[in-house]
C-alpha cells in the first residue's frame, strides 16, 4: 500500500480511481486528466522500455507502469526537486523496480542522455506532455513554476521531438498531448522524422470544440495520417462518459493504431 507522503508543501491525491497515490507540489504545476489520457494512449507492451520527457511527478509514467506490468519507464525531468518527488511516487506505489527517475533536460547533449542509460535507439515508446502555451500567444501564469511548466518556444518543442527521434529505435513509437488549436505546428514538427501519425481529438463534452488531441506516430514509418474518433470528456449534464471514466478511473487503454 501507499506509504504516509513526505513532510513538505505537498499533497497526496489519487488517481485511476486510487490505484495510484501521488505526491505533488501544492502550488505550481500540477498533474491531471492529460497526463492520464497520455499513458492511456501509449502503446507499450510487456518487455518494452519507455521515456517520459518532462515527467514532472511522473503521474503519466507510473499510470503506464501501473497499465501495463512488464513495461520499464525512466522518467526525464528537468527539476530536481520533482524527480526526487517522482522517484517517492514510483517507490511508494510499489514500481521501484520499473521506474526511475532522472534529473534531465530534454535538450541536454546526447552523452549526457547516455550517462543515464538512455542511449541512442534504446527505447521502444517515448511519451510527453510538453509545456504548449506558445510564449507570443497565451497571458502567462503569475506563478513562475507553473509559467516554466506551461510555457515552451516552437524551437524548444521541435527540440523536443528531436530527442524522441534519438531515444527511439526504428519502429519506436512517440505518443504526445498537445492543445487541439497546435495541430498543424504539432504535425509539422513530426514529419522529419515520423509518420503513421494518428491523432484522436479530446471534447470537453459533446458538441464542443476539441481542447486536446492525443498524437501517435512512429519513427521512420512513411505511412499516412489517420484521425481517429474523438474522445469526449464529459456528458451535457456535466457527468463522465463510460468512455472517459473507463480510462480516467478505470485505467483502460486508449489505442491510437488501427
Amino acid at each position: 500500500m501507499p506509504g504516509e507522503p513526505p513532510a513538505g508543501d505537498v499533497t497526496d491525491d489519487a488517481v485511476l480511481g486510487g490505484r495510484l497515490r501521488l505526491i505533488q507540489p501544492r502550488r505550481g504545476h500540477r498533474f491531471g486528466h492529460d497526463a492520464i489520457l497520455l499513458a492511456a494512449a501509449t502503446p507499450a507492451r510487456d518487455g518494452d522500455r519507455a521515456v517520459e520527457l518532462g515527467a514532472g511527478v511522473g503521474a503519466a509514467g507510473l499510470a503506464l507502469a501501473a497499465r501495463v506490468a512488464g513495461v520499464r519507464v525512466t522518467l526525464v525531468e528537468i527539476d530536481a526537486g520533482l524527480a526526487v518527488l517522482a522517484t517517492e511516487n514510483a517507490a511508494r506505489n510499489g514500481l521501484a523496480g520499473r521506474v526511475d527517475a532522472v534529473a534531465l533536460d530534454v535538450a541536454a547533449a546526447p552523452a549526457a542522455f547516455a550517462g543515464t542509460g538512455l542511449t541512442p535507439a534504446s527505447c521502444d515508446m517515448v511519451l510527453m506532455n510538453p509545456p504548449f502555451n506558445d510564449p507570443g500567444r497565451h497571458q502567462a501564469s503569475p506563478d513562475a513554476d507553473r509559467r516554466a511548466a506551461h510555457r515552451l518556444p516552437r524551437d524548444a518543442f521541435v527540440q523536443w521531438v528531436a530527442t524522441a527521434a534519438r531515444l527511439l529505435r526504428s519502429g519506436g513509437t512517440l505518443t504526445v498531448i498537445f492543445r487541439a488549436d497546435g495541430t498543424a505546428f504539432l504535425l509539422e514538427a513530426l514529419d522529419r522524422d515520423f509518420g503513421a501519425v494518428a491523432l484522436m481529438p479530446v471534447h470537453p463534452r459533446p458538441g464542443a470544440s476539441a481542447i486536446r488531441v492525443l498524437a501517435g506516430a512512429v519513427k521512420g514509418s512513411r505511412a499516412p495520417l489517420a484521425i481517429r474518433p474523438g474522445l469526449v470528456l464529459a456528458t451535457d449534464a456535466g457527468a463522465p462518459t463510460p468512455q472517459a471514466e473507463a480510462v480516467l478511473r478505470h485505467g483502460a487503454a486508449l489505442p491510437l493504431g488501427a
